[in-house]
């Protein structure tokens, strides 16, 4: 009778013919601790590649998450094709101009204003500086302000002197290297955009699937509780985003039409410095003090007084009243932290840090109030 010829029929296979292959052994501890280390190391020069893309990676995420309620309406309004590239396609482009036109409209008159700074201070080489209208309506010290005025800046020789020592004090290496570094660092953060705006268009059509299995690997890691916690964060970016975002734009459009009635000086301009401004806590205030310096220069203390009044107005509805309701609403956190989380993210992160720090924050206070309370509520 002719033997067996078949696979794990050979010698040495542990079973012979018709009878069910072994079971593999079961792995063992140094196997594991093996698969765990090849894990992290992998993990590890993964994170080490890609750290140069690590932010415009980041601000992807926050923009998809932030974005993508947005994205869910047109999905419904038009259901995506076979190749799902229209909306995603439209939904970055759109990113690209809501970013794009505001610098680069904000660039042009930068430039103008480069350009009447430069010729005012041609003339006060030539014809002086004459004491302005400002300093006589000032609470105190008018005079002595007046007077040191007239002696140093109201004649061409007394501003040609101060204008000197301040040419003096400038370095022309220093101007240079910083040319050269302001240069090297638009270069590198359009770099980043570009990738930036790449990835969301990634995240856009393949957010879905993306957003399953990063559920998935949490669930599998920490169990339910990763998986309420990843949602904590998303909301809590969410949150962010309405709370310091949009109401920071609002706050930059309604101090802007104030500044125009007012007659502050490049209304646009300290209007879109004050919507950036007011996306930091506390930056607002900076921005319509400006103002409302720029009016009482002009010699306009009532429409100074207006810009104040009406900045802290309306700093004040949206720090106490609006702000709180948005951020501390979406994260289930005390607006005490949500600041916090947002001044220590700033200082540890950047920018980025706006929305890194308080989706951290609503990650911890979620697990201490599992494991203090047994709060498992899930995020709606």
């Amino acid at each position: 009778m002719k033997p067996p010829t078949g696979p794990g029929s050979g010698p040495g296979s542990g079973h012979g013919p018709g009878l069910a292959p072994a079971a593999p052994p079961p792995a063992s501890g140094t196997s594991a601790f093996a698969r765990a280390a090849l894990v992290v190391a992998l993990g590890a020069l993964g994170l080490w590649v890609l750290h140069p893309f690590l932010p415009a990676l980041a601000w992807a995420v926050i923009l998809a998450i932030a974005l993508w309620p947005l994205r869910e309406r047109l999905v419904r309004l038009k259901p995506p094709g076979k190749h799902n590239i229209l909306w995603p396609i439209a939904l970055t482009l759109a990113v690209a101009l809501v970013i794009l036109v505001p610098l680069v409209v904000v660039a042009i008159q930068a430039a103008r204003e480069a350009h009447d700074a430069v010729a005012f201070w041609r003339q006060i080489e030539e014809q002086g500086w004459p004491v302005p209208d400002f300093v006589s309506h000032l609470p105190f010290g008018a005079a002595q302000v007046s007077a040191w005025w007239q002696e140093n800046l109201s004649h061409p020789q007394g501003s040609s002197e101060v204008l000197k020592r301040v040419d003096q004090s400038i370095n022309h290496s220093s101007l240079v290297g910083f040319g050269r570094t302001f240069g090297s660092q638009i270069v590198h953060r359009a770099v980043l955009f570009s990738f930036t705006l790449l990835t969301l268009f990634f995240l856009f059509r393949d957010g879905p699937s993306v957003a399953a299995q990063g559920l998935s690997a949490a669930r599998r890691l920490f169990g339910p509780r990763g998986e309420r916690v990843a949602r904590q964060m998303a909301a809590s970016v969410h949150g962010t985003v309405d709370g310091l975002v949009l109401v920071g734009l609002g706050e930059g459009f309604l101090l802007g039409v104030v500044y125009f009635f007012a007659g502050v000086p490049h209304p646009v301009l300290l209007g879109a410095f004050t919507a950036l401004a007011a996306m930091i806590p506390f930056g607002a205030p900076v921005a319509f003090g400006l103002a409302a310096l720029l009016a009482a220069a002009q010699g306009g203390v009532t429409a100074a007084i207006v810009v104040a009044a009406a900045g802290l107005v309306v700093t004040f509805v949206a720090d106490h009243f609006v702000r709180p309701a948005l951020i501390g609403g979406a994260t289930r956190l005390p607006f005490l932290w949500v600041l916090l989380g947002i001044l220590g993210g700033v200082e540890s992160f950047g920018l980025l840090g706006l929305f890194l720090g308080p989706a951290v924050m609503a990650a911890l206070v979620l697990l201490w109030r599992e494991y203090t309370t047994g709060d498992e509520r899930p995020v709606s």
